[in-house]
């Protein structure tokens, strides 16, 4: 069943599907970096007052299921998100991973609601990276 949460006036159940990428899709995010960028999304969304309901980092992006209250917009949450993380990874990692400027997350993202399929979106999350290997070993085949 169901967890809704609740603030003052307003009952919700609120779940947002969103896919980020590093500035021109490189593939930065492997060994500690790929750990750390996954700790540094649960402590941000912790600080910022939302649940990541399911994550996981692949090489070149991010999955992730977040329940966003509705009184916050998904755009700025997103880019909160995106900047800060941006921000803590220069903090701990800065020039040595080549890391491009001072950016690090590229200026878009993927974002879907989930409704009633919220467990074949989590499953979806969790498997994505097997799947990507299947895909790259089949065309790799031709």
């Amino acid at each position: 069943m169901r967890e809704w949460q609740s603030q003052t006036h307003v009952k919700w159940y609120c779940r947002y599907h969103v896919v980020i990428v590093p500035k021109y899709r490189r593939k930065s995010m492997f060994g500690t970096i790929r750990r750390e960028v996954g700790e540094i999304f649960k402590e941000l969304c912790g600080r910022v007052g939302l649940e990541l309901v399911e994550g996981h980092v692949l090489v070149d992006h991010v999955h992730m299921c977040l329940a966003i209250p509705p009184k916050y917009s998904v755009a700025n949450t997103v880019g909160k998100l995106k900047g800060k993380a941006a921000i803590m990874i220069h903090q701990k990692y800065g020039r040595q991973k080549n890391f491009v400027g001072l950016h690090f997350w590229a200026r878009g993202y993927c974002v879907s609601t989930v409704g009633l399929d919220e467990a074949v979106v989590r499953e979806y999350i969790r498997t994505q990276e097997e799947q990507e290997k299947k895909e790259e070993q089949i065309q790799l085949k031709y």
